[in-house]
């Protein structure tokens, strides 16, 4: 075992072995084999290339090099794509530290029986007049980011459960094509995460629908970790034991409080609301989203077909099998 995997459990480093093919004989060429990559890109500017950096690219595509070259080339070409997005990219920037405060994103205590962090969003706690969709997707990479700094979580990886209860069909409304498409591709295309599974619970029709439109730029892995509960936490429990679930997802432990991951990140600045200016966080969201959409996308807006709703069925939803283990 190397320095780099210091952090690790021997479970973990097992797991790693197994389904990354990480092995510590080879760890610094592997790395050094991305690292040799970056003058292919003369376009990026690659602002970290350090050994423990790259390594979590590698890890995020089972150490196929190429696969995590590209990965880290992305994660710095969407930063500089949308520049605003990362100009004051801290817990305390007044959006970022909103959406936070109410559970953009929150994490719950326990890992799940695979070692997998658990997030989890309640929809209806947007605020639309205090921050935006933008500002809730900063937070979310922005907890990432500490996230990810913990070698246990970059093998095992997240699992996210979007609550959506409560969620009114005018806040849908912002949910448009290019902020989804900014949300792939921060998410999935962009950031060495391990997902290995994004559970919706409680969803209304129309997110439903939303789903329809971004379905085709998911990745096809990505569409096979999707789960559609509805108001079925029976199916959520089979995936994720309800020992260490909130109340709120029919689990045993008590409701879960929004500021949990908040203080973590902001500690005493947490009730430190001087920076707050509500006028600068009441732009609109469709401004930001025209601003900030990532340029390398082309495709036109989809529009969702009200007609086309009343021909949807449960099929999609039967078909997609629970993924009980990361690939």
């Amino acid at each position: 075992m190397t320095h780099l995997q210091a952090g690790l459990s021997p479970e973990t480093l097992e797991k790693a072995r197994l389904e990354l093919n990480e092995n510590p004989d080879t760890l610094h060429q592997d790395i050094q084999e991305v690292r040799d990559m970056v003058i292919t890109r003369p376009d990026i500017g690659f602002l970290r290339t350090d050994d423990a950096f790259i390594l979590r690219f590698l890890r995020a595509r089972k150490f196929h090099h190429f696969e995590a070259f590209r990965l880290l080339a992305q994660y710095f070409e969407y930063r500089q794509q949308n520049l605003d997005m990362f100009k004051s990219f801290k817990a305390t920037d007044p959006g970022i530290k909103q959406a936070l405060k109410d559970g953009f994103p929150g994490g719950l205590a326990n890992l799940d029986h695979y070692g997998r962090k658990i997030l989890v969003l309640f929809a209806a706690n947007w605020d639309q007049s205090r921050y935006t969709l933008v500002d809730i997707l900063r937070a979310i990479l922005l907890s990432l980011e500490a996230m990810i700094e913990d070698p246990e979580l970059q093998v095992n990886g997240f699992v996210l459960i979007i609550d959506w209860s409560n969620f009114t069909f005018k806040q849908a409304s912002k949910l448009t094509p290019n902020m989804l498409r900014l949300a792939i591709e921060g998410l999935q295309d962009s950031f060495p995460a391990r997902f290995g599974g994004i559970h919706f619970v409680n969803q209304p029709w129309y997110i439903h629908a939303l789903y329809t439109v971004i379905r085709p730029f998911l990745k096809e892995k990505t569409r096979k970790r999707i789960f559609l509960h509805g108001n079925n936490l029976n199916s959520l429990h089979q995936l994720i034991h309800p020992e260490i679930l909130p109340s709120e997802f029919g689990g045993m432990l008590p409701p879960y409080d929004m500021g949990t991951w908040a203080r973590t990140l902001l500690d005493h600045e947490y009730d430190d609301d001087s920076e707050y200016n509500v006028d600068s966080y009441n732009m609109p969201v469709k401004d930001v989203d025209k601003e900030l959409s990532p340029k390398s996308m082309k495709r036109s807006q989809s529009v969702v077909d009200p007609t086309a709703l009343k021909r949807m069925d449960k099929s999609e939803e039967e078909n997609m099998q629970p993924l009980l283990a990361l690939d």
